[in-house]
């Protein structure tokens, strides 16, 4: 199964990538796109049908496709670095307050009028998703109980979310419906301006990304065993989440919190590659996590359509019972792998006695000090005079 993965993976991408460059209004044939992706159908002695369906498909459906594929793999990377270094699978940047941060950084400017120019959404989103990670990480004593991380992320997001429904309350009619449509994640409208807001952070992350794997597969090990190795936790789990922080933000800004990717991509990565480490499921929780989200956005385009629904919404759909059902059925990772072979070798070792305790003196400490044939002990010959003396008395 391992070895047909790729293959697997690259047909339901490249699958999804046709359906989204070739479906929808109007219908473009698969055998034209090339022509029209090299600028083909927007010569001067084409027709309005041909011009038409170049422009559709090289600055709408083009750009749409690579932000959505973009966006999942950023956040299905964002969420193993979030789940490696809390040791915590149910560690998503929507229960971390990472996501509702970025949200409010973006929606509060929108709201309160601010003039600001395009390139500061990003970066108002990177500070406000850094602030609430950085406030649930302080809040629960920066994971030292991965438990108390998530719960205190909840809280978190929670109050983030009060935030953003003041934000709601505030603003007008036309800004109301621009909010809501943000924060249930959406890729309609977006053009070549929005995949330009992304790749950039996405490029800047990924040399870090490599820098922080060593250090996430040590702090699967434990705080304890972590530090004895010489790795600083609290430092790691802040370095971790500020790469987190560096993939998450920037789609947040363009997309809006697109849900549970950051969930469902790792889970798939680990189920699909039990034997793996971290540095093995990466790459496969980001390419899960773009197949997953261009799937979700093309049925967001088709699904009603001509009404065209978030893809947040089917993320969130797909992703939560999905990620469920491979949490209850995948419980083949390392922590089974070892629990396995510890049953195994304790298995082994009873067998040797017939799954009876060995019996008092008959370890190998006990064969080395008495050769066969050879005398018995002192303290066994005493014993036996001893026997002796009072049955003959």
């Amino acid at each position: 199964m391992s070895a047909r993965l790729p293959m697997v993976a690259g047909l339901l991408l490249v699958a999804a990538a046709l359906g989204a460059l070739c479906l929808g209004t109007p219908v473009v044939a698969p055998s034209r796109l090339p022509d029209l992706l090299a600028g083909g159908g927007a010569g001067a002695g084409t027709t309005g049908a041909g011009a038409l369906d170049a422009v559709v498909v090289r600055e709408i459906r083009l750009p749409r496709l690579l932000l959505a594929a973009a966006a999942g793999a950023c956040l299905g990377a964002a969420g193993l670095v979030l789940q490696e270094a809390l040791r915590n699978p149910l560690a998503v940047p929507e229960m971390l307050g990472v996501s509702s941060g970025a949200a409010l950084g973006v929606a509060a400017p929108l709201v309160l009028v601010l003039p600001l120019p395009g390139w500061a959404h990003p970066l108002l989103a990177v500070g406000g998703a850094a602030l609430g990670g950085l406030l649930t990480l302080a809040a629960a004593g920066f994971g030292r109980s991965p438990s108390a991380v998530l719960l205190t992320g909840a809280a978190v997001a929670a109050a983030l979310q009060a935030g953003l429904l003041v934000m709601m309350v505030m603003a007008d009619r036309l800004d109301l419906q621009l909010i809501f449509r943000y924060l249930m994640g959406s890729l309609s409208g977006r053009g070549w301006d929005a995949w330009g807001g992304v790749w950039p952070w996405a490029a800047a992350a990924v040399p870090l990304l490599v820098l922080c794997l060593p250090v996430l597969a040590v702090l699967r090990l434990g705080d304890a065993d972590a530090g004895a190795l010489g790795v600083r936790v609290h430092r790691a789990r802040l370095a971790a989440l500020a790469v987190a922080v560096l993939l998450i933000a920037p789609v947040v800004a363009v997309c809006g919190p697109v849900a549970w990717i950051g969930f469902l991509a790792p889970h798939l990565a680990r189920r699909l590659r039990p034997g793996a480490d971290v540095v093995g499921w990466l790459p496969w929780a980001a390419a899960w996590g773009a197949v997953v989200t261009v799937w979700a956005d093309l049925a967001a385009r088709l699904a009603l359509a001509p009404v065209e629904t978030p893809v947040g919404a089917w993320t969130a759909l797909v992703g939560v019972p999905a990620g469920v059902l491979l949490m209850r059925s995948g419980r083949t990772g390392p922590r089974a792998a070892v629990a396995t072979a510890a049953a195994a070798t304790a298995a082994a070792a009873d067998t040797g006695h017939g799954g009876d305790p060995p019996p008092e003196g008959s370890g190998a400490g006990a064969a080395r000090t008495r050769p066969s044939g050879g005398p018995a002990p002192r303290e066994q010959r005493e014993s036996a005079g001893t026997q002796q003396k009072g049955g003959s008395s």
